[in-house]
């Protein structure tokens, strides 16, 4: 079974800084597969290599077996790769239902059918009872949730998720990774997340990727990742363990 997203060897500089450097990874349909590493490792770079953000220096992207290495962002998302940001920025003045709804006219028409589709994501994301609040209003948890529907709003295969459990408490934590399991399961959807709560990666992923310097330092099943010695010594601590 060929991969939904190949990364060949990967490399991305800014100026005399190698950012991503040499990183390989095979994504298959229907997986959960995490990006972890300290700050700075080139997480996010990779993810905008990957959506089209920057070019890469070197290597080839396919996603679904095509070349989208050099592809716009707007491009990337139209054939199905769906992301949110680090930074939740939703259009504060509008409601949660029309942030939504933009997104959905990536593959909608009309208003009507875009309206459909985000009434259907904001259910799936336990923000329909919220779809009329100002997105300025809500709280760190539900503006999450709100970048996360936003982005399924794109009818995404491949969903990429920037460090969605930051700032929340073990509680909401539990609350978004029950969420992700279920859109994985029922859906198909295919999700890669850089993320930093370990609590939420050792419960979703299937594969775990560290990078440590824009460098890939291990790669495998969490539970052997997690052992590592050298991603204990770079990345988590002893104490992790």
């Amino acid at each position: 079974m060929s991969a939904l997203l190949s990364v060949a060897g990967v490399s991305k500089r800014f100026r005399g800084l190698l950012a991503v450097g040499n990183v390989s990874l095979d994504v298959m349909e229907r997986d959960i597969f995490a990006i972890i590493g300290p700050n700075g490792a080139g997480k996010t770079t990779l993810f905008n290599t990957i959506c089209g953000v920057f070019r890469p220096d070197g290597g080839t992207i396919a996603f679904a077996g095509e070349r989208i290495d050099g592809h716009p962002p707007d491009e990337v998302c139209r054939l199905g790769i769906g992301r949110t940001f680090q930074l939740v920025r939703p259009f504060p003045g509008l409601s949660v239902l029309d942030n939504v709804i933009i997104g959905a006219l990536l593959h909608h028409r009309s208003v009507e059918d875009a309206r459909a589709r985000a009434e259907e994501v904001l259910r799936r994301l336990d923000l329909f009872n919220q779809r009329h609040q100002r997105a300025a209003s809500l709280t760190l948890p539900d503006r999450k949730r709100l970048e996360v529907a936003r982005a399924l709003a794109t009818q995404p295969r491949l969903l990429l998720l920037d460090e969605v459990m930051a700032g929340l408490r073990p509680t909401e934590v539990d609350r978004m990774v029950a969420i992700m399991t279920e859109l994985n399961r029922t859906s198909g959807l295919t999700i890669v997340l850089i993320e930093h709560v370990m609590r939420a990666v050792m419960a979703l992923a299937t594969r775990v990727l560290v990078l440590h310097h824009g460098a890939v330092i291990a790669q495998g099943a969490p539970a052997e990742v997690v052992r590592d010695p050298q991603v204990i010594k770079s990345y988590l601590g002893a104490e992790e363990l």
